[in-house]
């Protein structure tokens, strides 16, 4: 095949969430709930100053719109279908039309920027597939209509290079890209292309401020178990503690072997019965009508899962009165294997609108940078849907435009804000989400936390970078970052650190360069994690701070985009390979160093550089490799590396071995020439 094609999630999300959409798909409810999630994100101030996305372009890749919706009359300026090559977008699928009423609908339902328009460029009819060679022609056609945003909320999981150079190129030309952080959470290392692009804004999704936004806690003895509300549960008013009971299989039968009146009940999902069908609605009214409180179902096969209470088989008399929850396999035996004794546990089914969506993927996606950036509201989001109608999903397709409509409206207020600062303010006004428990969430599930428009609106000062990595060691105690301050500064900046155990922070500011001092106080080794808040003008802008404590260290010399570089390690060592990576570009050069040789590198453009090391150390059996990383800032080159390399982005040495291969080739086609054209003689 000519490209490869991508599958990607149009990321309409986990099994719960889709049955959620078909039930409370009922446009009766649209005038309830249409307009929940701008208002919990803040829009309300940036409206009454003004601001609601004129004169703002956005650019949404994605499976096309309807075009005749009413809500969305008027938003439309133009786009294109690659799919069928001609002017008409039309959607069959939905996601696009959802994707595009988040953003900019205005009628019966009132998009994030209500009066920005709409570019809509079709890269898929189904919503299962797409060439990459569509995604990148429509971020092509998106810096040639001269779009201000662009919105992807379409993705893989997995690297691809060329999509990630078009959203640098969009970038370069001051267009801000949104992606889709996608649906493959709750595992770690989740996010793939365009997502883990660096300079675009990644969004993962938290719950919405409705009703259906449940998550519950489970305890014994404080031990905590991650237990997830099936669909249709409610919310209790208080918690419930009780004695737990197993019940096998919630059956009838099952449960007329002990007295379960007043217990949480526990049971295992599914049947010992081959082809026996015991849905979770039967061992919910079977544990109900025997006076359990509640009921947990553990997994029957390694890992989580979402159940449903409601669904098409369920009489449709049938109401929930106790909560039901389910939990994973490991969990539940752990528990079972408790009960031999007298156990009770303490349950809790409650509203939290900021919890982070169990789909919603997370990071970490490289050392030198933190993914997602932020979260928004990404679960039972109600928007418009094909067919004039309206529809509630969930996914981070549906989080992504959140952002996207917020950047319209700080763009409308503050036009010569580059891309760069513009997520910098999204991300630092952001509001900092907490889990159940009340912990706040990991920067790699949440980023630096919620978007929050009426902060972006009002922000006067742009942070950047908006995150800070730190990489210390034994060897390298201290280090120093820089935060450059951009704006008015009307008052002090009030400046604190959270406590940390790890690591003492100080700073110092001059003008508009903020230096953070980070110095290792306990030689821990691992990623610990801390924020930085700086209040001004009733503003609190958060900066999320991951720290590093490795073992081994990197140093580099560096001169005109000469790099002599050198590694330090506790342990014997007797190899390291280096990469070398262009922030901006995404090129990589590679090397070697050992303790009697360094590594000395040549890069031919100015910017910033990720160095990763792998250190070999030990020998033989007790060989282990130990990964270490830095960060420099090349500031200029020599201008005679001006030269054919430094134009093409390749480095000096392919150069050589081309130019050497052509001169081969050269050589042969002269001798091939020249037998050919050799007379015959006759003898």
């Amino acid at each position: 095949m000519l490209y490869q094609k991508i599958f990607f999630l149009v990321i309409l999300v986990f099994t719960g969430a889709i049955l959620i959409s078909s039930q409370l798909q009922n446009t009766e409810n649209i005038s309830i709930l249409v307009n929940d999630s701008g208002p919990f994100i803040g829009t309300s101030i940036p409206y009454q100053s003004g601001y609601d996305g004129t004169g703002i372009v956005i650019s949404i890749i994605d499976t096309g719109i309807d075009l005749n919706h009413p809500d969305l009359d008027g938003q439309i300026i133009g786009g294109y279908d690659f799919v069928d090559n001609d002017e008409m977008p039309e959607d069959v699928n939905g996601h696009g039309t959802q994707v595009a009423g988040i953003i900019a609908s205005n009628g019966n339902l009132k998009g994030i920027a209500p009066n920005s328009k709409i570019l809509m460029y079709k890269v898929s009819e189904d919503g299962e597939s797409v060439p990459s060679n569509l995604i990148i022609k429509a971020i092509e056609k998106s810096i040639e209509d001269d779009a201000d945003i662009i919105n992807i909320s379409l993705g893989i999981n997995q690297t691809n290079t060329k999509i990630d150079q078009a959203v640098n190129k969009a970038i370069k030309n001051n267009i801000f890209v949104v992606t889709a952080a996608g649906n493959f959470g709750p595992e770690l290392s989740t996010i793939g292309s365009p997502g883990i692009n660096p300079n675009a804004i990644t969004v993962g999704a938290t719950f919405n401020n409705i009703t259906s936004s449940l998550v519950s806690t489970f305890e014994i003895k404080g031990e905590q178990f991650n237990v997830f509300p099936m669909v249709g549960t409610q919310s209790l008013k208080e918690p419930i503690t009780s004695q737990i009971i197993f019940g096998k299989y919630g059956r009838a039968n099952d449960l007329l072997v002990s007295d379960i009146e007043n217990s949480i009940l526990l049971v295992e999902r599914g049947s010992d019965i081959e082809d026996e069908i015991v849905f979770f609605s039967d061992k919910e009214k079977n544990a109900a009508d025997l006076g359990a409180k509640a009921v947990i179902v553990y997994n029957n096969e390694p890992g989580i899962f979402f159940g449903e209470l409601i669904h098409e088989y369920v009489d449709e008399n049938y109401n929930p009165t106790i909560p039901v929850v389910s939990l994973s396999q490991a969990d539940g035996l752990i528990i079972k294997e408790m009960l031999q004794n007298y156990t009770e546990g303490s349950l809790d089914v409650f509203y939290h609108p900021d919890f982070v969506a169990y789909f919603s993927s997370r990071g970490p996606v490289s050392p030198f940078y933190i993914k997602p950036d932020l979260v928004a509201p990404g679960a039972f989001i109600n928007t418009t849907s094909i067919d004039g109608d309206y529809k509630i999903s969930s996914g981070t397709s549906f989080a992504a435009p959140h952002v996207a409509g917020t950047a319209a409206l700080v763009l409308q207020k503050n036009p010569q804000l580059t891309p760069k600062e513009l997520k910098s303010i999204l991300m630092t006004t952001s509001d900092i989400v907490s889990d159940q428990y009340d912990d706040v969430f990991s920067i790699q599930v949440a980023g630096t936390g919620r978007v929050n428009a009426a902060k972006a609106i009002n922000a006067d000062l742009v942070i950047t970078p908006p995150n800070l990595i730190f990489n210390l060691s034994s060897h390298d105690q201290i280090q120093t970052e820089y935060l450059k301050i951009k704006g008015v500064i009307g008052e002090p900046l009030s400046i604190a650190f959270e406590d940390s155990q790890i690591v003492d922070f100080d700073y110092k500011l001059n003008n508009q360069n903020l230096a953070i001092n980070a110095k290792l106080i306990q030689q821990n080794l691992g990623e610990f994690e801390g924020r930085m808040i700086i209040k001004h003008n009733k503003i609190d802008y958060n900066i999320p701070i991951m720290v590093r404590v490795s073992e081994g260290s990197i140093t580099v010399d560096e001169k005109n985009g000469e790099l002599d570089i050198d590694v330090s390690s506790p342990s014997t060592w007797s190899y390291a390979k280096l990469s070398i990576t262009n922030k901006q570009t995404g090129e990589t050069l590679t090397g070697s160093i050992t303790p009697t040789k360094k590594s000395e590198i040549s890069v031919y453009q100015p910017g910033e550089y990720w160095i990763e090391a792998k250190i070999l150390t030990g020998f033989g059996d007790d060989d282990k490799t130990l990964s270490v990383y830095e960060t420099i800032q090349i500031e200029k080159v020599e201008q005679s590396k001006n030269n054919l390399a430094s134009i093409l982005n390749i480095p000096e040495r392919p150069i050589l071995i081309i130019s050497a291969i052509m001169i081969i080739m050269v050589i042969a086609g002269l001798l091939v020439r020249s037998n050919l054209n050799a007379k015959p003689v006759i003898k």
